[in-house]
């Protein structure tokens, strides 16, 4: 059992008892601690700052998926990992609105399902670091500090909430000013999965969600600029 896994606890929240019994021993078997959710509105009750990792179906009685995601993301910011059948790119552009980090569909390999959740798990653990508080480990975009130790954004002082992904996608930006990173490019570095066309719109729900939170006109960035036909960038 790694240190990693035994530090964690993952909430799984499906109606389906089946798979919540299956997702339980896969991840049990792997040195993790597991709750379950058996609705929408018990994910939303279970989850707290002790989750690690939240594993959602998409379609739960209560409350979906992406309605339980949203008030989830009011009470923690751990890594959300949508689980579910749907493949339409309109449905993953909701789960990643909602606050979500990651998505798979069912059917999945176990083998995929645990390289996800080790992913995100590891992120989220680099996103909570411990303060040095070095000039070294601070980056600036003009008025905007990110502390790549602690994983965290500033603004005038001002603690800027950001979710792991959208924290990791600012921070390859900062630290390579003025170069243009191509969909592609900030999918294989965040991601680190096989880039495929349909990636693009995760891509761009999570631009859109950071330029709606560091950016005084969204419409007219300021810190995350966009190269048009080519990528993104920050100056």
């Amino acid at each position: 059992m790694g240190d990693l896994q035994a530090r964690n606890k993952i909430l799984v929240a499906d109606d389906d008892a089946e798979i919540r019994e299956i997702l339980s021993i896969l991840l049990m078997g792997d040195g993790y601690e597991v709750i379950t959710a058996a609705d929408g509105k018990e994910a939303v009750e279970k989850a707290d700052d002790t989750v690690s990792l939240i594993i959602l179906d998409v379609n739960m009685p209560e409350k979906s998926g992406f309605l339980a995601c949203s008030e989830i993301r009011k009470k923690t910011f751990a890594p959300i990992l949508f689980l579910t059948a749907r493949t339409q790119e309109s449905d993953k552009t909701m789960g990643f609105s909602a606050g979500g980090d990651d998505y798979i569909s069912k059917p999945f390999s176990n083998a995929e399902l645990l390289l996800r959740v080790k992913a995100l798990i590891r992120r989220c653990s680099q996103y909570g670091g411990y303060a040095k508080n070095s000039e070294r480990d601070k980056l600036y975009i003009h008025d905007l500090e990110l502390n790549t130790d602690t994983k965290t954004v500033r603004k005038n002082g001002e603690v800027i909430l950001l979710t792991s992904t959208e924290y990791e996608i600012l921070e390859l930006l900062a630290k390579n000013a003025k170069k243009i990173f191509s969909m592609e490019n900030i999918y294989n570095s965040i991601w680190k999965d096989s880039y495929m066309g349909t990636s693009d719109n995760a891509i761009m729900v999570h631009i859109k969600n950071l330029r709606r939170k560091i950016e005084v006109n969204p419409r007219n960035p300021e810190y995350l600029k966009t190269a048009w036909g080519k990528g993104y960038y920050v100056d």
